[in-house]
């Protein structure tokens, strides 16, 4: 005859059992909920992402569409040669916002120096850059499409060139999109035409 506390702890064990698998159940349904909100959360910032993606592509075609056309290296025409201090005191660039244009121009900084004595990095140093003719620094091999190009950088040119360096110059090898906005060029040519001056000259 089997004892009765035999058959009550093989029922408590039975109910342990049963316990634990509940338990086991509990944490799977909960792992299962988790990863869906891991998912949904996911999906939610990449909505974010890709809504805010396009919001930035439309408004950079919105702005290119209300700008007239931009000139490309062939279309440039006659350019009209003056100071740095000439174009900094014009309405278009002694208006400009010099601190926004000053962080702009970090992006010129990543790849070329500004300063005097400045040498070669990825690109060609800028300092004294404007008036000269493209292509022409030496001590940088430039791309064959820059090389045997024939203009002079102008803030004109300049202006084009940063709206759409691959349209201006097709074969160039400067990677960077370009900046869409006019008030962003003009602000970050007028720094350029301070930074890079090598005239002497006190420009404000």
């Amino acid at each position: 005859m089997r004892r009765p506390y035999v058959v009550a702890g093989a029922a408590a064990g039975l109910c342990i059992d049963s316990m634990g698998y509940d338990r086991m159940l509990w944490l799977r349904e909960l792992q299962v909920v988790n990863t869906r909100m891991i998912l949904l959360v996911l999906m939610g910032l990449v909505a974010v992402i890709v809504s805010l993606g396009c919001q930035q592509k439309n408004g950079s075609a919105t702005e290119n569409a209300n700008q007239p056309e931009a000139p490309t290296a062939d279309t440039l025409g006659e350019q009209t040669i003056v100071s740095n201090a000439g174009h900094i005191a014009s309405p278009e660039y002694s208006a400009t916002d010099s601190a926004w244009g000053e962080r702009l121009a970090m992006q010129c900084r990543a790849c070329h120096s500004l300063d005097a004595g400045g040498g070669v990095m990825m690109g060609p140093a800028l300092f004294g850059f404007f008036g000269r003719e493209a292509g022409s620094l030496g001590g940088f091999s430039f791309s064959q499409a820059l090389a045997e190009s024939d203009f002079v950088w102008t803030p004109r040119a300049l202006d084009a060139w940063l709206r759409q360096p691959a349209r201006f110059l097709p074969g160039n090898r400067m990677m960077y999109a370009g900046l869409s906005k006019a008030d962003d060029r003009r602000a970050v040519i007028a720094y350029l035409l301070k930074v890079t001056d090598d005239t002497g000259e006190e420009l404000e």
